[in-house]
């Protein structure tokens, strides 16, 4: 399904990353929620395809899609 995001534990502790890079989905999306393009972030880091930065969001939103918040108020 993921192709070019990988997790291998012994790169930046195995957070999901893109293949033979150690830059990592949260960073990239720590770009995107900063204003940055897509355009932007290829500038910025050459060595990455469209499809790296792609596939990052998409792996990202796989993994949040389903994910259920709960709110718990601990009182005094």
């Amino acid at each position: 399904m993921f192709t070019r995001v990988v997790c291998n534990p012994n790169v930046l502790g195995g957070k999901p990353c893109i293949k033979g890079t150690r830059i990592s989905v949260e960073f990239l999306l720590e770009l995107v929620a900063s204003g940055a393009s897509r355009d932007d972030i290829l500038r910025a880091y050459p060595h990455l395809a469209p499809e790296d930065v792609e596939e990052a969001l998409r792996y990202a939103v796989h993994f949040l899609e389903n994910d259920v918040l709960v709110s718990v108020e601990v009182g005094p």
